[in-house]
């Protein structure tokens, strides 16, 4: 017969055996997923999806909880040079709760600062997590007819949904129809191809849509013979979730808002969109370190930091990690994501999605 441990009467009689260390501080040598600090993982297995794609099979510890909806993104912190870098990537596996392990799908991309660092990562790394967030997710139940509009590695989260509904049998005869175009260079770089394939023999209710740019041009949503009426003639009837490169999801949306169709469609942007007005600007002081800038009003607090020459925190540098969080001394600033605007005293504010409005001093 075994027993259960109560690891949180131990840890609780460890504080007190441990001030003024917190018992975190001798646990994380027995196990570093042992911490109520922060969320970690453990890079359990890397899997090569292609020449620059990659899946990281990662288990979290305490505190992570394995109830995430199908779609959502997951952040992902790592030392690089001495700093944490943060990023966030969909959640590529199908969530379950009697589950142990997670995985993020990630393209090293040549721009990216971080991505190349991700791929090469070896089983038995530390990182640390941020909780999932996100709307572009499955509904549960899923309605009757789907289309995903995927490209590159945009398929990401759309392949949780899928495992997802293969997994609970909504994929048949009685559940969910699902068309799925996927736009990749190459089918050599087509993440999860042969996941998909196999699926497409599985079901007779999945219908996979390939188109290779490199050699037969980008998607013509309005064309007769290579747009959305060739293979999915029924389109307008259906709920769409897009996702990948800026410019197609761009090119998605107005083809939707033309046909009146914008309420079907959901869309999962992987950068950072900047709809709100700006500031009017003004000058910044950063008293702390003795420095002032002058930035107009499009210039985000961070950028113009970094321009002044100050050590600003950074992380994600797209308002996800808070690693860039400041404190605002004096002054009124303007998020740039959805114009609302901030001046109490002392407010911590976001450096890298925030703009001046009128001078501002900040503590760093």
């Amino acid at each position: 017969m075994t027993s259960t441990i109560p690891w949180e009467r131990v840890r609780q009689a460890g504080s007190k055996l441990t001030t003024p260390l917190h018992p975190d501080d001798y646990l994380r040598f027995i196990n570093p997923l042992w911490s109520q600090r922060e969320l970690r993982g453990r890079i359990e297995k890397v899997v090569e999806e292609t020449e620059d794609a990659a899946t990281l099979v990662i288990r979290p510890g305490w505190g992570w909880r394995f109830d995430h909806r199908p779609g959502q993104y997951v952040g992902i912190g790592v030392q690089v040079d001495g700093r944490f870098q943060w990023r966030s990537y969909s959640i590529s596996s199908a969530p379950r709760r009697s589950g142990r392990h997670i995985a993020i799908t990630i393209r090293a991309m040549p721009e990216g600062k971080l991505s190349g660092h991700l791929v090469s990562l070896t089983p038995g790394t530390i990182v640390r997590l941020a909780a999932p967030e996100g709307d572009f997710v499955l509904p549960d139940p899923p309605p009757a007819r789907m289309l995903f509009l995927v490209g590159g590695s945009g398929v990401t989260p759309v392949m949780a949904m899928l495992r997802t509904m293969d997994r609970r049998g909504h994929l048949g005869p009685e559940g969910t129809e699902v068309v799925m175009h996927y736009s990749s260079p190459t089918e050599e770089r087509m993440i999860f191809r042969d996941e998909l394939l196999a699926l497409e023999e599985k079901h007779d209710s999945f219908h996979l849509h390939r188109l290779h740019t490199d050699t037969e041009g980008m998607l013509e949503l309005a064309h007769a013979e290579r747009g959305l009426d060739a293979f999915c003639p029924d389109w307008r009837e259906r709920e769409t979730y897009a996702c990948g490169p800026a410019p197609m999801l761009d090119a998605i949306t107005e083809h939707f808002e033309r046909e009146g169709l914008e309420e079907q469609l959901h869309l999962e942007r992987f950068t950072l969109q900047l709809g709100g007005e700006g500031g009017e600007g003004g000058t910044l002081t950063f008293r702390n370190s003795n420095k002032t800038i002058e930035a107009d009003g499009a210039t985000t607090v961070l950028e113009a930091g970094e321009q002044a020459g100050v050590g600003m925190p950074y992380g994600c540098r797209m308002g996800i990690c808070h690693t860039c969080t400041l404190t605002l001394v004096s002054g009124r600033v303007r998020d740039l994501r959805n114009g609302d605007e901030f001046d109490q005293t002392n407010e911590q504010v976001q450096t890298c999605v925030t703009a001046a409005v009128g001078d501002c001093t900040f503590d760093i």
